[in-house]
């Protein structure tokens, strides 16, 4: 039997040894993976004090020079991509194919957000005294802490750490302790691209470490990805400090489909994007809402089409569509959900029950018909390949209920209709909006969501910024 990989914070450029470890297991199996440190206090101020100490000689260099170091990390994570996903899948449980995607994924977002060296802008406004001119510049914050979710571990990675990066910030990244080894595999391969020491670290643990880099005086921003009930620890904790925030939290996210969508289009973006990741997404399909005329034959398509969904052990089975659930409290999750919402009145087409494979945490496709409003199942994040399906008399209707929501993170729509699509632009109340398409972002567009989806956003030009502050200097002469 293969000894576990023990794992090792990555702290000032030297991989740091610990004495307390959290294990980690693979999801499909139950079979031990790794050990993963259990961060004190002191490793946590050993890791900001390094990279604030790193801070400024990372700042005075020119952002292109800066960026070759992202360039050189991007190629090291496709030579490797095929390892790194297997990683993935191991630990995580998503099917190889999406692992390898977001490994890929991964290097081409580094190479992206390098990109924007020479695109960084201030601006130059014009003085009401003569002789002055008013200049508008972009700064780097200084230390920033990446804590990360498990969902799309690696991924995440790349989305906290390159604009931080770019922009002259120094940065310190706590990973899920859930899925800790594709991080440890990430900071394998940086450390030989001769990054200068302390411009990122990693400490491991659970939430008592995330709680700690939280409410550190060292810490001027933090990058969270996770759920609400997290975010608004972090918010308590950073608060006596007034730390700049970015949360992307969670989200409820609506389909709306119209009598006159296309129906193929629709249930294939829709399925997909329910059972991607086995459903553990927050930006993806969650709730549908369907116009009366088509109700039936858009619930009889879905629910053939979840029916159809392979499901299993991912390396065992690679042709599978999706794999376990994260842990057995995210199953319990799932199958308790499904239960109340058959106790208020909803009715299971297909699934609704634990799959017994005999090890694993997987949970059966399910579609949900008969939900109502006013349904937890329709109200509340389900984070598992459950789809709960109300009718509706119109677009009006359907655009009430799915602003009607503590989430708002994305939405999408299904319609032929340019005069509803663009009515859909003008009223859906969401941070994304997809029509006819599935849920899934763009490096170059701006994943933000409103309401309890969260504070600030990511990708492109306008995601970049969060990771700077602004001076205005006021020029006589």
């Amino acid at each position: 039997m293969t000894s576990p990989t023990v794992l090792r914070n990555y702290i000032n450029g030297q991989f740091v040894d610990s004495s307390d470890f959290h294990e980690v297991t693979n999801p499909a199996t139950g079979a031990l993976l790794a050990r993963s440190p259990l961060s004190t206090p002191a490793d946590v101020d050993q890791a900001i004090a390094a990279a604030r100490a790193a801070q400024k000689g990372w700042a005075r260099k020119p952002a292109i020079e800066r960026v070759q170091y992202l360039h050189r990390i991007a190629g090291k994570l496709r030579e490797n991509a095929s390892h790194i996903a297997r990683i993935i899948t191991q630990e995580q449980g998503k099917i190889l194919g999406l692992a390898e995607v977001e490994v890929n994924f991964t290097a081409d977002y580094l190479d992206y957000m390098a990109g924007w060296a020479r695109r960084i802008e201030g601006e130059v406004l014009t003085s009401d005294r003569p002789n002055e001119s008013i200049f508008l510049l972009r700064k780097p914050l200084g230390v920033v802490a990446g804590i990360l979710p498990w969902n799309f571990p690696f991924f995440l990675i790349a989305r906290k750490m390159a604009p931080a990066l770019v922009t002259g910030n120094t940065i310190v990244i706590k990973p899920s302790e859930e899925t800790p080894i594709n991080c440890h595999a990430f900071t394998e391969l940086l450390a030989q691209v001769d990054l200068p020491a302390g411009v990122f670290n990693v400490v491991y643990g659970q939430g008592a470490t995330g709680g700690v880099l939280s409410a550190h005086s060292g810490i001027d921003m933090i990058s969270f990805t996770g759920s609400v009930a997290t975010g608004a620890r972090i918010q308590a904790a950073s608060a006596d400090n007034i730390t700049k925030l970015n949360l992307e939290l969670g989200g409820k996210a609506p389909a709306i489909v119209l009598a006159d969508a296309n129906l193929d289009l629709a249930v294939k973006a829709i399925r997909d994007s329910r059972i991607i990741n086995t459903g553990q997404v927050c930006n993806c399909a969650e709730r549908v809402y369907v116009e009366r005329k088509i109700a039936d034959a858009f619930i009889e398509r879905i629910s053939k089409a979840m029916t159809a969904t392979r499901y299993g052990d991912p390396l065992a089975q690679p042709d599978v569509d999706m794999g376990p659930l994260i842990n057995q409290k995210g199953l319990d999750s799932v199958a308790a959900k499904v239960r109340q919402a058959v106790a208020d009145g909803a009715q299971v087409v297909t699934g609704g029950a634990v799959a017994d494979l005999g090890q694993g945490f997987h949970y059966q496709p399910t579609v949900l018909a008969n939900c109502r409003a006013d349904m937890d199942i329709m109200r509340k994040e389900i984070f598992g390949p459950v789809l709960p399906i109300q009718i509706v008399e119109d677009l009006d209707e359907a655009i009430a209920l799915a602003n009607d929501c503590e989430y708002g993170l994305t939405s999408s729509l299904y319609t032929q209709d340019l005069s509803k699509a663009m009515q859909a632009m003008r009223e859906i109340d969401f941070g994304e909006t997809y029509i006819n398409r599935e849920n899934f972002e763009a490096m170059q567009g701006y994943h933000a969501g409103v309401r309890k989806s969260g504070v600030g956003g990511a990708d492109g030009k306008h995601g970049l910024y969060e990771y700077t502050h602004t001076q205005v200097v006021y020029l006589q002469g």
